[in-house]
């Protein structure tokens, strides 16, 4: 079977596996953790956006360090729509305004972070 390659990466999910859930809702960073090794979110928060097609939602599995994140080949921008297809449990959360962070708890459960966590 064919895999599609992008710079060399295989994705979790193949193009046509990815439904139509949540269009319209711009793009984000997400990492190879999810996209490549297909981990579920374990962090994400939100910016406030300086571009129209910038969501301000940014996805991590949450064991990203800083040498995986400064390799700009570990992560990239997608449309939000994709990431809600690699991780659903995202998908009520996306209306939380910019500042929004959440974590996955233990028992798998994404929880928002208050500003002292």
């Amino acid at each position: 079977m064919l895999e599609k390659k992008v710079l060399g990466k295989i994705y979790k999910l193949k193009a046509h596996e990815i439904a139509p859930i949540a269009l319209g809702r711009g793009g984000c960073l997400a990492t190879d953790r999810i996209t490549v090794d297909g981990e579920k979110v374990g962090y994400m928060y939100r910016e406030a956006s300086t571009r129209a097609e910038d969501s301000g939602w940014r996805f991590f599995a949450g064991d990203e360090n800083q040498d995986y994140m400064n390799d700009p080949q570990r992560h990239g921008v997608y449309d939000v729509n994709t990431i809600v297809n690699y991780d659903p449990d995202v998908l009520p959360l996306l209306d939380n305004e910019a500042g929004s962070r959440f974590e996955r708890d233990a028992k798998g459960v994404l929880r928002r972070l208050r500003d002292d966590e």
